[in-house]
C-alpha cells in the first residue's frame, strides 16, 4: 500500500474544500487536497454555465435569514461576508457586479477564469492537489483508492468537504455517509434541496407546455410567498421561485403527503383590477382571448388555470380573477436527489464543536454541503460553502496551535 505524509488533508475539491485549503496554505501549512474526480470544482463549473451567481447583494439580516437552520452560518458569513467574497474575486482578476435582482456575478459571467486563477493561487501557496483519489476509509487514518493502487495517510488534521448527493456525476454522491456512520457519527438522511416538484398535469397540458416558462409570478406555500419565475416540466414545476420554497414544500409533503401551492399569475395587479378588466371583455370572446386581452396572460398561464380549476374556467369575472391570483396546485413529490441542485440533511450539527470538529474524533473537521444546513439558489449556496470552508480552516488552525504545532 502506498503511503502519503500530510500535515493537513482536505478531502473534497469543491468550493468549501478549496476555500479551506487557501486559508491553511496562507498560514504556511502543508496542505494536500484529495479529489475523487479527474479535476476539482466540477459542480462550480457547471453552475458557471448560467453566469456563476456567486453571492447576493441584499441586506445582511435578510441574507442570513436565507440559511436554515437559523444562525447556522452567521459567524462564518460575518467573518467572510459578501463584500469580502467580491473583493476576493477582484483579487483573482474577476471583478463582480450586482444584477437587477440583487444577484452578484463575475463580469465575465464565467466560472472557468475564476477557477483557473484560484488554482494558480493555491499552487503558489504550495497546496498539492491529487485527483482520482476516492476516499474508502476513515478508521485509523485516511485510505484512498487511486489509479496507482490503495493509498494511506495519517495527517495531523483532516477536513472533509465531500458535498451532498446531488449531481452525483460531478462527484457529490453521498458515499461518505456509511464511512461516518461507521464511526458513530449521526447523519440526517440526505434529501433533495433546490429541486423541482411533481404535479399531476394532464397529458395534453404536459405535451403542449413542457419547457414553457411562467414569468413574473408569485408562488405561495404554507404561508410563505416568493416572487420569481418557474418552468413547466413533464414532471411538474421547477425554477428559481420553486427552489426558494423547496424546504417548505418538502416538509409539507413529508408530513401530509402533498403540499398546496398557490400560483399568482399577475402579482402586480389586484383581484379587483383584474375583475374590472375581465368585465370589460366582449361577450363572444373565448376564455383564452379574455385572459390574453384583459389579464395579459400567455397560453401557458391560461392552460395552468384550466389545470388548477380541474374543469371549465369560471365565467364570473370575480371568480376568474380570484383563480388568476391564487391558482391552486398540489405538489406530490420532490424531484429525485440526483436532479436537485443541492442537498438537505447531512452530518448533524450537534456532532460538531464550535470549530466544526467532530466531538468524537479530534482532528477531523467538516465543512460545506455535507453538513445539515441548506439555502436557496441565488448566490447563497456558494457564499455559504466558501465562508464555511474558510471558517472551518480557521478552527483547524486554532486546534493545531493548541495541540502544540
Amino acid at each position: 500500500m502506498l503511503q502519503d505524509r500530510d500535515e493537513i488533508a482536505v478531502v473534497g475539491g469543491g468550493p468549501a474544500g478549496l476555500a479551506a485549503a487557501e486559508v491553511l496554505g496562507e498560514a504556511g501549512r502543508a496542505v494536500t487536497v484529495y479529489e475523487r474526480m479527474p479535476s476539482v470544482a466540477r459542480k462550480l463549473l457547471i453552475a458557471g454555465r448560467g453566469g456563476l451567481n456567486i453571492t447576493h447583494g441584499e441586506a445582511r439580516a435578510a441574507f442570513l435569514a436565507r440559511y436554515h437552520p437559523a444562525g447556522v452560518l452567521d459567524a462564518a458569513i460575518a467573518a467572510f461576508p459578501p463584500e469580502a467574497l467580491r473583493d476576493w474575486c477582484a483579487e483573482l482578476g474577476e471583478p463582480t457586479f450586482v444584477g437587477s435582482s440583487g444577484r452578484v456575478f463575475p463580469q465575465s459571467f464565467k466560472a472557468s477564469p475564476l477557477l483557473r486563477a484560484w488554482l494558480a493561487r493555491l499552487d503558489g501557496l504550495g497546496v498539492r492537489i491529487r485527483t482520482r483519489h476516492r476516499l474508502t476509509g476513515l478508521a485509523g487514518g485516511l485510505r484512498f483508492e487511486t489509479p496507482d493502487g490503495p493509498l494511506e495517510t495519517r495527517p495531523r488534521a483532516t477536513l472533509l468537504a465531500l458535498g451532498g448527493a446531488s449531481w452525483p456525476r460531478l462527484g457529490s454522491d453521498g458515499r461518505w455517509v456509511p464511512l461516518l456512520e461507521g464511526l458513530g457519527v449521526a447523519v440526517a438522511p440526505l434529501r433533495p434541496a433546490n429541486a423541482g416538484f411533481a404535479v399531476a398535469w394532464s397529458a395534453l397540458f404536459r405535451e403542449r407546455f413542457s419547457g414553457a416558462p411562467l414569468k413574473r409570478v408569485a408562488l405561495t406555500c404554507e404561508g410563505t410567498t416568493v416572487r420569481g419565475e418557474a418552468v413547466i416540466t413533464d414532471f411538474g414545476l421547477e425554477g428559481g421561485a420553486v427552489y426558494a420554497l423547496s424546504r417548505i414544500a418538502r416538509e409539507a409533503i413529508a408530513a401530509r403527503g402533498g403540499a398546496r401551492l398557490l400560483v399568482d399569475l399577475r402579482p402586480d395587479l389586484t383581484r379587483e383590477t383584474l375583475a374590472r378588466r375581465l368585465s370589460g371583455t366582449r361577450t363572444g370572446d373565448s376564455a383564452a382571448t379574455r385572459l390574453r386581452k384583459a389579464a395579459g396572460l400567455p397560453p401557458v398561464a391560461a392552460g395552468l388555470l384550466r389545470e388548477a380549476a380541474g374543469a371549465a374556467l369560471p365565467a364570473d369575472p370575480g371568480a376568474l380573477a380570484g383563480l388568476i391570483k391564487a391558482a391552486p396546485l398540489t405538489l406530490t413529490a420532490s424531484a429525485p436527489i440526483e436532479r436537485a441542485i443541492s442537498t438537505a440533511g447531512g452530518v448533524r450539527l450537534d456532532a460538531l464543536d464550535g470549530r466544526s470538529m467532530l466531538r468524537a474524533r479530534p482532528g477531523l473537521f467538516l465543512a460545506g454541503e455535507m453538513l445539515d444546513w441548506e439555502a436557496p439558489t441565488g448566490g447563497y449556496l456558494l457564499q455559504g460553502a466558501i465562508a464555511g470552508g474558510r471558517a472551518t480552516a480557521a478552527g483547524m488552525l486554532d486546534w493545531l496551535r493548541e495541540a502544540g504545532g
